[in-house]
């Protein structure tokens, strides 16, 4: 498989000479999730930033409050002045913007490379990576922190609801300890430098991208081994992926601690004792130790496994249990994770999770609430059919009815066979039954004729998606 590369402007030491230098940094996709935070954070460093999205959002707001110049639509024109233009894998090559500022010599780097910058300019810098989970682990150990006095700086690839209004980045005056989501989808976690780094889990996924797990595997190894920063290692010991790391990081000198609930030589374990459709209990141990009971908000073994990474840093950090357990006892993750709002005798569910895995354990979670459950799922990337369309078959075994919408193909190149169509079949293969609604805004009319009352109905996708999931929502409440 051909690998794109995210661009540089030159070498890995760059972000922090550009942040060191420059005035004015302008974002192409200002509203996406991931350079809001990072925009968030420049203009809490005192940069002048600016920026471009196609649409007004909650983000483009947010970022626009707090001082930066929003556009809506791309120009040429915007990067006008600029000293810095930063953009994302997501970015075409066309966009007017990069095509301008690359003609004009104007410096061109990558969002990660502005986040490793920023990382860089803490002492204490904590980073997340993992095929699902990361940014609900990063919030955890964000939120733990904030309850134990620490007041960290975060940037997060999502909305954190204990705050108000909720937000995905905050940065401190006197930046001395941040947490970060670090997204290994492109390879760009290289340019990021964290001195603790937490592996909750690596499966196959990105596989636009990505060879194969292994691909995955060997370009987390890299960026550690790069990492003249990095002092501590905390890796999943039940996930077979991360696991499998263990040894090599080990033999690059820092340390390493494993953390997770099944095997029997972690240095922090959490035995569940209780869950439910709103949240959870678990003993924390750390060693032979047991600590004390925890209880979550959040449901799922799934996110017990997250709560458990957290613990395993804040312990790291010297941060007691009893801070620990309070943390954790009000922690109310992202917006759009497991979110649920109860409408006429039906709960309805939105996450943006669309890797199988995390489907799978979404659908457990749920099954704590002993109600029906109907799922609906925007199937993401031909790629990713594809290569897990087994896993796909089985994700779904939990509910008892499933639709599935057109596939968001992400510019893709499709590949004979593999189309929703073929989805729908694998996953009907399995027992459950499929319905294919080819129009997605038809669901919600769809729904409300279908679905019967005490069910659950849990949205997996986007925005887009969870848009119909709010009319179907006004459709009960009419």
């Amino acid at each position: 498989m051909h690998t794109p590369q995210p661009q540089a402007s030159s070498s890995t030491s760059m972000p922090a000479t550009v942040l060191d230098g420059a005035r004015r940094i302008h974002l192409i996709g200002i509203g996406g999730i991931g350079v809001s935070g990072v925009a968030r954070a420049l203009v809490a460093l005192g940069f002048e930033v600016t920026g471009s999205d196609v649409r007004e959002s909650q983000l483009t707001t947010a970022v626009r409050n707090l001082g930066a110049t929003v556009h809506i639509g791309h120009d040429a024109k915007y990067v006008d002045g600029v000293d810095v233009v930063v953009h994302s894998t997501a970015i075409p090559e066309t966009n007017p913007e990069l095509v301008a500022a690359r003609e004009s010599g104007v410096t061109i780097v990558h969002r990660a490379q502005v986040l490793g910058a920023i990382l860089d300019r803490h002492e204490m810098a904590i980073g997340v990576v993992g095929t699902h989970g990361k940014g609900t682990t990063s919030s955890a150990i964000t939120w733990i922190l904030e309850q134990a006095g620490r007041r960290p700086g975060f940037i997060i690839g999502g909305l954190l609801e204990n705050f108000e209004p909720p937000i995905n980045a905050r940065l401190e005056p006197e930046p001395k300890l941040v947490v970060a989501e670090v997204d290994e989808s492109d390879g760009s976690l290289r340019w990021v430098h964290p001195t603790v780094m937490v592996i909750n889990n690596l499966e196959a996924d990105h596989l636009n991208y990505y060879d194969s797990l292994e691909h995955i595997q060997e370009t987390v190894l890299a960026s550690i081994e790069a990492n003249a920063r990095l002092k501590h290692v905390i890796i999943n010991g039940d996930d077979p992926g991360a696991r499998a790391l263990e040894e090599r990081v080990r033999a690059t000198g820092v340390k390493v601690s494993l953390f997770g609930r099944k095997s029997d030589d972690l240095d922090v374990r959490a035995e569940a004792t209780g869950l439910s459709a709103t949240g959870g209990s678990f003993v924390l141990h750390h060693g032979d130790a047991k600590l004390g009971t925890v209880e979550l908000a959040v449901p799922g073994l799934y996110n017990m496994e997250n709560a458990t990474a957290a613990a395993a840093v804040a312990d790291v950090l010297g941060i007691e249990f009893d801070a620990i357990k309070t943390a954790l006892g009000t922690f109310l993750g992202l917006e759009n994770r497991f979110t649920v709002v109860d409408v006429d005798e039906r709960r309805i569910i939105k996450d943006y999770i669309s890797h199988p895995t995390g489907i799978r354990r979404v659908l457990e979670a749920a099954t704590a609430d002993g109600r029906e459950i109907w799922a609906v799922f925007k199937p993401y990337r031909f790629t990713m059919i594809n290569y897990l369309q087994d896993d796909y078959a089985e994700a779904f075994h939990d509910a008892h009815h499933t639709v599935i919408t057109e596939l968001y193909t992400a510019g893709e190149v499709p590949i004979a066979g593999i189309d929703t169509e073929f989805l729908c079949d694998k996953i009907r293969s399995r027992g459950p039954e499929v319905t294919f609604v080819p129009e997605m805004e038809s669901i919600d009319t769809w729904l409300l004729e279908h679905v019967p009352a005490k069910a659950q109905v849990i949205f997996f996708g986007g925005d887009d998606l969870f848009q119909v999931a709010d009319r179907y929502a006004d459709g009960l409440r009419a």
